[in-house]
């Protein structure tokens, strides 16, 4: 560690809504502690960007002592205000470990399929409905049901669906169908002979991995869900597309999620800007959270 990042050491601002005991805050302050920088969280309702006399800055919380460096965190919820706050470090010349574009498109999974696939990338066969009169197009250019229906911007497998038919179809989806935001639909893979896999990809370099099982009845492989979470080794046929799809998105620290079919052929899921790693951390015993402060450290020298 240099001097310059003693006791005085950086400032780290973690943009979250979430309290200090929640696990990646929690881990996120306790690592910036270790490397002697000053970490704070910056919630997005009470930082406010200003505009004067040609120059941009902030009132509210912090704003007297502003962050050299800063996470966003908010995960899915995240809104367009918090975007322009992220947009105003940006343009004040705060680094970011994740910056706003790499935000905005993670944060909508339809914006990061198209991303992804434009980049070579492999994934899931998907239709974006935004009427319910695309609904049975979708259904049925993916080879009928079922399919799963995702929102574009959900969090831990919240209103990810499994539709068995046309029934299930008009009693859950159509009446919710929102043609402000819109939904996907994708081909449904069965979990027999399917790995969920989980990738933490930091600065470049694919940490760790950890393969995940949908609890008994559940289509979805989600730690919060119940879930079984085991690390693993990954293969170069793994992790040469996972680190290839954050970089894709413009992500520092992602985690990407992938579906592997029983021939080894793997599907990217989704690209988490803000990855909750508390799953991650039991099943590999690695410091996640120290790498994350470390990288963020390096982004602030070399700004």
């Amino acid at each position: 560690m240099s001097k310059s990042q003693g006791k005085t050491g950086t400032r780290i601002g973690i943009i979250t809504v979430r309290e200090r005991t929640y696990h990646p805050n929690r881990r996120l302050l306790e690592a910036a502690g270790r490397a002697g920088c000053q970490a704070m969280l910056i919630h997005p309702y009470h930082l406010w960007p200003t505009i004067e006399g040609n120059a941009l800055g902030l009132i509210g919380e912090h704003a007297d002592r502003l962050p050299q460096v800063v996470l966003p965190r908010q995960g899915a919820e995240i809104g367009d205000t918090c975007l322009a706050l992220i947009s105003h470090f940006q343009h004040m010349g705060i680094a970011l470990v994740n910056d706003h574009q790499a935000v905005s498109i993670a944060r909508n999974k339809f914006l990061t399929l198209q991303t992804l696939c434009a980049a070579g990338l492999p994934c899931p066969a998907t239709v974006f409905v935004n009427d319910t009169l695309g609904f049975q197009p979708a259904v049925d250019h993916l080879g009928g049901y079922p399919v799963v229906v995702k929102p574009v911007n959900a969090r831990q497998g919240e209103g990810v669906m499994l539709v068995k038919d046309e029934s299930d179809a008009n009693g859950c989806v159509l009446p919710t169908l929102n043609r402000q935001q819109g939904l996907m639909v994708q081909r449904y893979m069965v979990p027999d002979g399917r790995r969920d896999i989980r990738v933490l990809v930091v600065g470049g370099e694919s940490v760790c991995a950890a393969c995940l099982t949908p609890q008994k009845g559940e289509f979805r492989a989600n730690f919060h869900l119940g879930g079984d979470i085991r690390a693993m080794d990954l293969s170069a046929d793994l992790e040469k597309p996972a680190v290839a799809a954050a970089a894709a998105v413009g992500c520092d620290v992602a985690g990407v999620d992938m579906m592997v079919d029983k021939d080894g052929l793997p599907q990217i899921i989704e690209v988490n800007y803000s990855p909750g790693f508390r799953g991650m951390e039991a099943a590999s015993g690695l410091d996640i959270a120290g790498r994350i402060i470390d990288l963020s450290i390096k982004k602030y020298q070399k700004k």
